[in-house]
């Protein structure tokens, strides 16, 4: 490969990566270039060179897509939070589409080539949609700043106006850094390991309460800035302490408390209320989880009699959506918090066809079928990551009738319906736009036992 690090060429993209970038072709090696958008010609800087590629910094803008706009953010470029405002928004949604596509041709499922991928559900405003934030705090010049970190760094890019977090969290974050200043709360050292390092703050769509948890390495004196905070803000519900003494890069520890007010807020989707506790998972965007709950519904394509179990159930919040409908549910997850807020929720709307379990789904699901319970359907939303080998073991030797895989990760989706088409045919993909200006997307798949 005759390519040298800072090396100028001018380059023809191709197409776009999973990471949003632009895709060329110099000399019949591939080169990434963040920034540049399919249908460009640009004049770019080899940063580095691999074995089979090179990633370069894009310099000028030779011929511009007609699809190319100006971001709205001013930090959109430093933030690393977004990766597709500079692409319109309606060609984000057709990104996304190929995003599976890409990932799928890397796996190779069986038969993916004649998959139907349905075009991808978006957003009428495709702004101020994520309802929670997780910012990390620093000291910098005797204030704390509070944002996240540039790509691929330790640097802290503070963030007081973000174009898509919700904005009642993001004047609470803002507030939060001021008087963490005002107050001299001890902010994390990476050297000394001590001090709050991330601020998470969540708001419930439908009741506008807020909930808030500082992690911290160590004990520090919160009363008086909670005092002033919660004066300011009464929509503030719940305030937590989550610790975390390890220098992993987790972002939470294991240990929770509450230290001022109710320990859940109360959120909704489609027809139902339930709580939240402030570590239990729930969808960043609820505007479109409306969407990808009556998508998930429409692909299990339920007849009123199924045993359905809910893997990675969270708080229950999509085995909810089912309750109603079928003749029960059992869900597990491996935050006993969640757990907790299922089997209250269930209660609280009367469901007496559920149960639910802490602990990990590949360890539960075959006890259950060991003590003799079947299973007819499965939804399952795993984290990033995908599915458990495990678990995708266990999928294949019990078989459940009909299932629905919900994804957060593409490339994990794909590796796992490489296993999964072993037994099941795949109907179709619907993409959802969870996530917009970024590069990445939401799919339900609905899988049907052969």
């Amino acid at each position: 490969m005759n390519i040298q690090v800072k090396q100028r060429i001018v380059l023809k993209i191709k197409r776009m990566g999973i990471n949003g970038e632009g895709i060329g072709f110099y000399r019949k090696t591939l080169v990434f270039v963040p920034g540049a958008l399919k249908g460009e010609e640009v004049l770019c800087q080899i940063t580095s060179v691999r074995r089979n590629f090179v990633e370069a910094r894009l310099l000028q803008i030779q011929k511009k897509s007609k699809f190319r706009v100006q971001p709205e953010c001013g930090l959109y470029e430093v933030c690393g939070g977004c990766q597709l405002m500079h692409l319109r928004y309606d060609k984000q949604l057709d990104f996304k589409v190929d995003l599976l596509r890409q990932a799928l041709k890397k796996y190779q499922p069986k038969g993916y080539e004649s998959y139907e991928i349905r075009p991808t559900l978006g957003m009428q405003e495709p702004r101020y949609y994520r309802a929670k934030l997780q910012f990390q705090t620093r000291l910098k010049n005797g204030k704390v700043e509070a944002g996240l970190y540039a790509e691929n760094s330790h640097h802290l890019v503070g963030i007081r106006d973000c174009l898509v977090q919700d904005q009642e969290t993001q004047k609470v974050m803002n507030r939060i850094s001021d008087l963490m200043t005002k107050h001299r709360i001890p902010v994390y050292d990476e050297r000394k390991g001590q001090g709050v390092r991330t601020v998470m703050v969540r708001r419930a769509r439908e009741t506008g309460e807020v909930q808030i948890i500082f992690v911290t390495s160590r004990p520090v004196p919160l009363t008086a800035l909670i005092k002033e905070l919660i004066a300011e803000f009464p929509a503030i519900v719940t305030v937590a302490v989550n610790h975390h003494r390890s220098r992993s890069s987790e972002i939470y520890g294991e240990k929770t408390e509450i230290i001022w007010g109710e320990d859940r807020i109360q959120e909704s989707v489609l027809d139902y209320h339930f709580a939240l506790s402030p570590r239990a998972f729930y969808q960043l965007n609820p505007e479109q989880t409306e969407i990808l709950y009556r998508e998930a519904v429409k692909a299990l394509d339920i007849t009123g009699n199924e045993e359905l179990i809910d893997a990675y159930c969270g708080v229950g919040t999509i085995g909810f959506a089912f309750a109603g409908k079928i003749k029960a549910v059992r869900g597990m997850d491996i935050i006993p918090e969640a757990i907790e807020d299922a089997k209250r929720n269930a209660a609280n709307m009367g469901f007496e066809n559920t149960y639910y379990e802490a602990g990990k789904a590949e360890e539960i699901i075959p006890k259950w079928y060991q003590d003799g319970y079947r299973a007819d359907a499965l939804v399952v939303d795993p984290p990033r990551t995908g599915l458990d080998t495990q678990l995708l073991d266990t999928i294949l030797q019990y078989q459940p009738a009909k299932m629905v895989y919900v994804s957060c990760n593409v490339s994990t989706l794909a590796r796992d319906l490489a296993r999964l088409v072993e037994i099941y045919d795949v109907q179709y993909i619907q993409s959802v736009d969870m996530f917009p200006h970024t590069a990445r997307t939401e799919a339900v798949v609905k899988l049907i036992r052969r």
